[in-house]
């Protein structure tokens, strides 16, 4: 059974630093372009960093960068998302996203998605 699992949220202060996990069950991630999407409510998915298959990060949203990093541990068929400098306004509902050939920030042309994990930015 193809799963993700998210995991790593929490409540961080503000320029605190979390570090999110995505480990996926019944495929190889190497395979695939592996996004980090995020959510608050009300709002659409939007897309914040993205790894290809060939391991070229692609920034998704700007307000990123320099802060987050997306990294991928092949032996443990994981990908992690670095927040550090976090922010309030990064607060969300943070999702991994699988993609079998390229990164989009397009959400729905994702074709595996985690349930999510919460990351809570405040003092």
């Amino acid at each position: 059974q193809v799963q993700l699992v998210e995991s790593g949220g929490g409540l961080v202060q503000p320029g605190g630093s979390l570090r999110l996990s995505c480990a996926a069950s019944g495929f190889t991630l190497d395979d695939y372009a592996i996004a980090w999407f995020r959510q608050t409510p009300g709002k659409e998915r939007e897309g914040i960093l993205c790894i290809t298959s060939s391991d070229r990060d692609i920034f998704l949203l700007d307000s990123v960068k320099g802060r987050f990093t997306i990294s991928r541990d092949k032996g443990k068929n994981t990908v992690y998302l670095q927040m550090n400098s976090l922010k309030p306004e990064d607060t969300a509902f943070y999702y991994c996203a699988a993609h079998m050939y390229y990164c989009s920030d397009y959400a729905q042309m994702y074709q595996h998605w985690g349930q999510g994990t919460q990351v809570t930015v405040s003092s």
